[in-house]
């Protein structure tokens, strides 16, 4: 009877892993360019810590950080798109570190949080009311048994550049923002974590972001269409 339980157990954890496996229209990670890098990063590495570090570092560095694109079409968030252009801003990197995860067959997801940023560059103050973000995403990876949070946001020429303290990633334990730079002035607070996703909803992302965006910068971030059915309502 036991053995059958956790046999039961067992199919049901298999089940939940399939679902951080897909493809979706955000998150392809059965497109082309996606399978191609995935494959090409993951080749020589043999143990699931090693391709999820390669990976990593890859989105990390390799995608410049750029807070200031556009974000209300399902086209900006795309992982191959991100691929492409070569730059993004946190949920862009994210998806994309998902993506490359699915593609070579290790279960990822996302998560968003809340946080505070003390450091926020001049041009992303002035298009905030204040120094919180409500949609910071990140990538969650199935390594080992357990799911480990990792922010590959802030490409290592942005930290070098501000004096903040790079995420670094070994494979096993979370890889966050440091609450404090190098010098010891303080970054990041986190203060409310949303869960984790399978997939994106760019409208539930809108919804997060509207009510914290100066009205100028709407139009840039939010687009034409979407700021005129916000005036609307």
């Amino acid at each position: 009877m036991g053995k059958g339980f956790r046999d039961i157990e067992r199919v049901g954890e298999i089940k939940e892993m399939i679902r951080y496996l897909k493809t979706t229209p955000i998150i392809d990670c059965d497109n082309w360019t996606i399978k191609e890098e995935a494959g090409r990063l993951t080749k020589e590495k043999e143990v699931i810590k090693e391709k999820a570090k390669s990976l990593f570092y890859f989105v990390r560095d390799g995608i410049k950080y750029n807070p200031y694109m556009p974000r209300y079409l399902p086209d900006h968030f795309r992982a191959s798109n991100t691929l492409v252009r070569r730059e993004g801003f946190c949920i862009q990197k994210a998806i994309l570190l998902v993506a490359l995860s699915r593609a070579v067959g290790i279960p990822a997801r996302l998560g968003f949080a809340v946080i505070r940023n003390h450091l926020l560059p001049q041009g992303v103050t002035e298009m905030l009311q204040e120094n919180v973000l409500p949609d910071h995403g990140y990538s969650e990876l199935y390594i080992n048994y357990k799911w480990v949070k990792v922010t590959p946001a802030l490409d290592l020429v942005t930290c070098e550049k501000n004096g903040i303290i790079p995420v670094e990633f070994d494979g096993k334990n979370d890889a966050k923002f440091h609450s404090h730079t190098a010098d010891g002035k303080l970054h990041i607070e986190y203060l409310l974590d949303r869960g984790s996703y399978d997939d994106v909803s760019v409208n539930q992302v809108l919804e997060w972001l509207t009510p914290v965006l100066k009205p100028r910068a709407r139009r840039k971030i939010l687009g034409a269409q979407y700021c005129k059915q916000l005036s609307s309502r």
